[in-house]
């Protein structure tokens, strides 16, 4: 899988993990250099408590983009620390 966004591969693996529809990355795969930290956290009744990250690629921002899970419940224990993306970024 891959996700693009503005042009630009920020993440590629053979490794995803589907959940509810979205593909999550393992950390080692998405290209840090398009991701900055955001305030951004929200609650998942049953993953836990997500943060967000905001893309920037050829000096363009994407507000919390992309998400993740850096603690989980024990039913979502497979995605802890897995990026997923939304807001016009495309996983193929």
């Amino acid at each position: 899988m891959t996700a693009t966004w503005n042009g630009v591969v920020i993440a590629k693996s053979d490794q995803t993990v589907v959940i509810e529809g979205n593909h999550y990355f393992p950390p080692d795969t998405i290209k840090t250099e398009y991701f900055n930290n955001s305030d951004t956290n929200t609650v998942c009744h049953w993953k836990g408590t997500a943060s967000y990250y905001d893309l920037e690629v050829n000096g363009k921002t994407n507000k919390d983009a992309a998400w993740y899970y850096p603690e989980t419940s024990e039913l979502a224990r497979s995605i802890k620390g897995y990026v997923a993306f939304w807001r016009g970024v495309i996983v193929e």
